[in-house]
């Protein structure tokens, strides 16, 4: 029998996929909006920090380039640059010397003199300005104090004046060099927080040396602070203006900076000229901060978490509690006290008369409107500058940081922010002074022109500290956040923003201390109905009127104290540690 025919299965047919919906405007737009973002903030710091320098060097071009053939066909420029190369170089010697030595002898304190730590960064606190007035006050030739008990000596009681001369190029390069000392310091203690000390740990038990250590283990991982720290203090020394202004004009020692100030203050000014003179040192800024970049390059490589702090495994060295006492005498306590008895006395002379001592120039500081105003003026755009500073450069650091989708934008973002600290501010000042004295934003006179120039300098800074906060961090946190479902906006705000507080004070703090202090733009910038407290000194000092002079650098000091304490106080004792 046959067996029955078996229909043949239908063939199964399988439903078509649907297709792809596509994507709506909204949700095109809503993927490139970080891009979009990114363009916008480079764009606004763009404008912010090349605007001035293209206007300045245009100016030095036009006419044939009548600026440049004006300054570098001056018989005095080869002997400018010479001096100002030598002052740069010293400084930065002496800075690095002193500020690594003071950053190992901290880490050698017995417990009980910790608090010494804090000691080599005081010098910071203490304006540019009113140190080098302490210091002339000190070792001026004839009425410096110290000049004045130093020819009681045997050796020297037939000298009527000296035997310093606080005027000369080596005194001013070795002033510059103690005001760089607090910055290396703070660089380099950062470097020796960072280390890992379970590395110490596994050198030493592998039968090293304390030299085989600090040279083999210790060292390579401070290379970024070091090449860091120096290519700051480098370019802080090449673009130092109050030494060589205060101290150098009257004995004929002249640098690119005070000959830039001469430029756009005298009458007519020449703005051609000033940018042609500020050139070299624009070029070489760009020069330091492009090679500084292809030497420490990723900064992640030198992270070394672990569970256990840098401790430097020796034991606590007395050298080091004389170091850092002799360097806090030298660089603090000697030119603060040539200002007391300075503020104290009638007039300034060779002799300090305690029975002569008066508060009048305390009295006047508070009662003459144009000081307080000055004041004021200091106390407000600092502290608007600082507020604008840190949320750019939170933005710029995070560009920095992840960025990665945005190679181009984060390259321009990361050589604009580096170009504050590469280029002296002297030179932001003539541009500034130049771009917002015409249309389209007339600003000349206004505290807004000020705050400018004070958040273009702030740039690097915040963006650089906020940066090392967040490498600190590594990714441990911000990978755990995207697991768990977080945004972007949320991560910043929940996690990070938290996380980064002592750095977000302390940068905060520093910018205040630098900002109360700031002199060189300022003094370009400033009207005279629009004063700041570097400024109306300045203006005193010109003026002869020194026991009032050393009045307002006081007060200077304690404004920027103040700021200090306080955020302390919000952040911890440690702040400038963790920066």
């Amino acid at each position: 029998m046959a067996a029955p025919a078996v229909p043949a299965p239908s063939p199964t047919t399988t439903p078509p996929h649907p297709a792809p919906p596509h994507p709506t405007v909204l949700t095109r737009a809503r993927r490139h909006l970080p891009r979009l973002g990114a363009l916008a903030f480079l764009a606004a710091i763009g404008y912010l920090v090349i605007a001035p320098l293209v206007g300045l060097q245009r100016l030095a071009f036009e006419d044939d380039a009548r600026g440049y053939s004006a300054a570098f066909d001056s018989p005095d420029m080869a002997e400018t640059l010479r001096t100002t190369a030598g002052m740069a170089l010293g400084s930065l010697v002496i800075a690095l010397v002193l500020g690594t030595f003071l950053a190992w002898a901290a880490t050698r304190l017995p417990p009980r003199l910790r608090l010494l730590r804090v000691l080599p960064v005081l010098p910071i606190v203490v304006p540019a300005v009113a140190a080098v007035t302490g210091w002339a006050f000190l070792f001026s030739p004839r009425p410096g104090y110290l000049n004045a008990a130093l020819r009681n000596l045997p050796w020297w009681d037939h000298l009527d004046e000296g035997p310093v001369d606080i005027y000369t190029l080596p005194w001013i390069v070795l002033i510059t060099g103690f005001g760089l000392t607090a910055f290396v310091y703070l660089f380099v203690s950062a470097g020796f927080g960072n280390i890992n000390a379970e590395l110490i740990e596994a050198a030493q038990v592998s039968g090293s040396s304390p030299a085989g250590v600090f040279f083999r283990v210790t060292l390579p991982l401070l290379r970024p602070v070091l090449v860091y720290g120096g290519f700051v203090a480098l370019l802080l020394g090449l673009g130092q203006f109050t030494g060589p202004l205060l101290l150098g004009r009257n004995n004929g020692v002249n640098v690119l900076t005070t000959d830039m100030y001469v430029a756009v203050s005298q009458s007519p000014v020449d703005y051609g000229r000033a940018a042609a003179i500020g050139s070299p040192l624009l070029l070489f800024g760009i020069a330091v901060v492009l090679f500084q970049k292809v030497i420490l390059g990723d900064h992640s490589r030198f992270v070394t978490h672990g569970g256990k702090a840098f401790r430097s495994g020796g034991r606590p060295s007395w050298v080091a509690v004389t170091g850092i006492l002799l360097y806090g005498l030298v660089a603090l306590a000697l030119p603060l006290g040539a200002l007391v008895v300075v503020s104290l006395s009638a007039f300034w002379s060779g002799r300090i008369q305690p029975s002569g001592f008066t508060l009048d120039n305390f009295r006047r500081v508070f009662q003459e409107s144009g000081i307080t105003d000055a004041i004021v003026n200091s106390l407000v755009t600092s502290v608007i500058s600082v507020a604008i500073a840190l949320p750019l450069g939170f933005i710029a650091a995070s560009l920095l940081l992840k960025g990665r989708r945005f190679r181009i934008i984060r390259a321009a973002v990361d050589f604009i922010v580096a170009m504050p600290l590469g280029i002296p501010a002297v030179v932001f000042g003539a541009g500034f002074l130049l771009t917002y004295s015409r249309e389209p934003f007339i600003l000349y006179g206004t505290r807004t022109v000020i705050v400018l120039v004070y958040v273009t300098l702030m740039l690097p800074f915040a963006t650089r500290m906020q940066l090392s906060g967040m490498v600190a961090l590594g990714d441990t946190y911000l990978e755990a956040s995207r697991t768990s479902g977080a945004g972007a906006l949320r991560t910043n705000t929940e996690i990070v923003l938290p996380l980064l507080r002592p750095t977000l004070a302390g940068a905060g703090a520093l910018m205040f201390v630098l900002l109360t202090h700031e002199f060189t733009a300022s003094l370009l910038v400033r009207a005279p109905t629009t004063q700041v407290m570097g400024t109306i000194l300045f203006d005193y000092w010109a003026n002869g009127s020194y026991p009032l002079v050393a009045a307002i650098a006081l007060v200077m000091t304690l404004v920027t104290s103040v700021g200090v304490f306080v955020a302390m106080s919000v952040a911890g004792s440690d702040i400038f540690e963790k920066l």
